[in-house]
């Protein structure tokens, strides 16, 4: 990401994702959970054994479809950075429920569970599942991964 004046709407930032990023709805965010797992890195090498507790990671997609694999996978590169003694301490995941976004409205939809505007009723999406089981099970497993979003399977578990 980087400052570019022609572009207030986007908060002055130009993200450069890869070609081939899996995209959320809007093309504002891209899928690459290793980026966390860096961040997780960064932090650690910058501040050694300083507690981090990961209070927004989501992923705008209204569909659900895009939101499964983004959960599974960085769930899973936190875990990667668990395993090498970092002091992760927690994981919170943006959002619940669809929120108003300062700079897009109502146009992004975060949320686990959907939001009617107009009714206030909340919508539930499959996600909602996945992220109850991770929360439950402490961890993500391979019969999640299977149950949920099958396609990215090899990748989290290979053989």
């Amino acid at each position: 990401v980087w400052f570019d004046i022609t572009r207030p709407s986007e908060l002055f930032s130009n993200a450069g994702y890869p070609k081939d990023a899996d995209m959320s709805d809007n093309n504002f965010l891209a899928n690459i959970p290793e980026g966390i797992f860096q961040s997780i890195k960064w932090i650690d090498r910058t501040y050694p054994r300083t507690p981090i507790i990961i209070t927004e990671n989501g992923v705008e997609d209204s569909d659900d479809h895009l939101r499964p694999r983004f959960l599974a996978q960085h769930i899973h590169q936190v875990w990667r950075a668990v395993n090498f003694n970092w002091p992760v301490k927690g994981y919170f995941h943006w959002s619940l429920v669809d929120n108003f976004e300062w700079e897009r409205g109502w146009t992004q939809r975060f949320g686990l569970w959907g939001l009617d505007i107009d009714t206030q009723k909340r919508i539930r999406r499959p996600s909602v599942d996945l992220y109850a089981e991770i929360c439950k099970e402490n961890g993500i497993s391979s019969e999640m991964v299977q149950k949920y979003c099958p396609e990215v399977f090899d990748k989290l578990f290979p053989s």
